[in-house]
């Protein structure tokens, strides 16, 4: 920790970092065998007294090292290194939270090692205001997403219950109920005062929108006219084409993915959409463009791995996973140049907000394809087994951009060294410190079992 000397309640921040030692999983989830966690703000916030207590309820919660920086945010990197932590809060009020900051912060963490893949399991801690960040850095109960609401098409086949109306034909609405299939619905002119009732009434536990917007506003038809979700000092309403108020309170906890959208996570100013999403809408995690964006790699591939690998990643995962395919897409000779631009503004633009250890995933049902790792001493087999037939590693869902033949990520439960892969070299594996990547092999063989093998030393945490 930097120079800043702690009295009181900030003299009981431990600094240290925590490992254990459980089994290896048979799943994509990680076990408690390196859960160590690193809190970095800035002394200036850790010195407010409204915001003490959020990085205080994080280090309680995660017994997480606190690192500090004064002038900029590089001064963590090298404290970053030497602990190399699982999970990294950025604590920051919004006044400091604008899409600079979320550069800074995309361009740090990959220089942590010598590889060019995000090193740290990493989000952005802030709200509305200190009171809100705090309900934020205390909430710890995880979430299980059952119902899913929705201004754009979603894979209904996919989650438990849920409903869309779709932005780019008029009137049209699908609702999947618990235990039967989707179901074509005529929905009105004007959605918006449905879309609020999902939003208050149905109380989803995760939110998907897409289209234009600004960062105070969600046009909700994008090929035909329709209302508006707008946002001021922190509350989020409504407006219909009446030009009616409609009020938003949402307050159960919930997860928001504005895929599509343009600018919907970048903080400029107090009545900045994300912060209502956050303080009116009950939103613990969310991801968010902070540019104009045109390429969607970024935003729309997080719904191949979450919504349409349903139970596999948690969100954190499921964002970091996407992110693992773009840069492994950027480093491919065969990816075309007409992409390699898209991919360039997609990498560093994209926001990821809330407490990076909390866990939301959707509820667990059945997959594209099986994935399984074993551990056994210092030998890892991950095995992917597919389950529809030649069909199994297509898009699930292509509504939106750049959807699908997303590769095959699975995280490791703790970091590795030394690997020697011992069968599955033609599947061209990318195996780094904490994550193994198998690139969509696209062509499915139903009766094959598609195996990666290798042999590693496992590295103990803040190693």
């Amino acid at each position: 920790m930097r120079g800043l000397k702690l009295t009181g309640v900030l003299a009981s921040l431990m600094m240290r970092l925590v490992g254990g030692a459980e089994p290896a999983t048979d799943s994509a989830r990680g076990t408690a065998a390196d859960r160590s966690y690193a809190v970095v703000v800035q002394e200036a916030t850790l010195q407010d007294a409204a915001w003490q207590p959020v990085v205080v309820a994080l280090q309680e919660k995660h017994s997480a090292t606190v690192i500090t920086w004064r002038e900029s945010l590089e001064e963590v990197l090298p404290e970053l290194r030497q602990q190399f932590p699982r999970y990294t809060c950025f604590v920051s009020r919004p006044a400091d939270t604008g899409g600079d900051f979320v550069a800074t912060i995309h361009r740090l963490v990959v220089r942590l090692d010598e590889d060019p893949y995000t090193d740290t399991f990493w989000a952005i801690l802030t709200g509305y205001d200190a009171e809100n960040a705090l309900q934020t850095a205390r909430h710890s109960e995880p979430l299980t997403i059952q119902k899913v609401a929705s201004g754009t098409e979603f894979a209904t086949e996919m989650v438990t219950e849920g409903q869309w109306y779709d932005e780019l034909v008029k009137n049209r609405h699908v609702r999947k109920r618990a235990g039967s299939a989707a179901e074509e619905l005529s929905g009105p002119d004007d959605t918006t005062g449905p879309l609020v009732r999902l939003v208050n009434d149905y109380q989803p536990d995760l939110m998907i929108t897409s289209g234009h917007a600004t960062q105070r506003g969600w046009q909700i038809g994008f090929r035909f006219r329709s209302g508006f979700f707008r946002s001021q000092a922190g509350q989020m309403f409504g407006v219909d084409t009446a030009e009616r108020r409609i009020e938003i309170e949402s307050p159960n906890p919930k997860v928001y993915l504005p895929i599509g959208n343009c600018l919907m996570g970048d903080i400029d100013g107090p009545d900045a959409m994300a912060l209502a999403w956050m303080n009116a809408a009950g939103v613990r995690q969310m991801l968010g463009y902070t540019e104009p964006t045109w390429f969607g790699y970024m935003g729309w591939g997080v719904l191949d791995y979450f919504v349409e690998q349903p139970g596999r990643y948690s969100l954190t995962e499921a964002f970091f996973a996407n992110h693992h395919a773009l840069v492994h897409r950027l480093h491919d000779d065969r990816t075309p140049e007409r992409d390699l631009r898209g991919l360039r503004f997609d990498r560093d633009v994209v926001a990821f907000y809330g407490d990076p250890a909390w866990s939301a995933r959707m509820a667990d049902l059945p997959k594209y394809y099986d994935q399984r790792l074993e551990i056994n001493g210092d030998e890892y087999v991950l095995t992917i087994t597919p389950q529809r037939g030649e069909q199994s590693f297509q898009p699930v869902n292509t509504n939106g951009s750049q959807r699908g033949w997303r590769p095959m990520v699975q995280f490791l439960p703790q970091r590795v060294q030394g690997v020697q892969v011992l069968e599955g070299d033609e599947l061209r594996p990318v195996i780094t410190d904490d994550f193994v990547l198998i690139p969509n092999p696209r062509e499915c063989d139903p009766a094959r079992k598609y195996v990666v093998r290798f042999r590693a030393e496992r590295v103990a945490a803040g190693l």
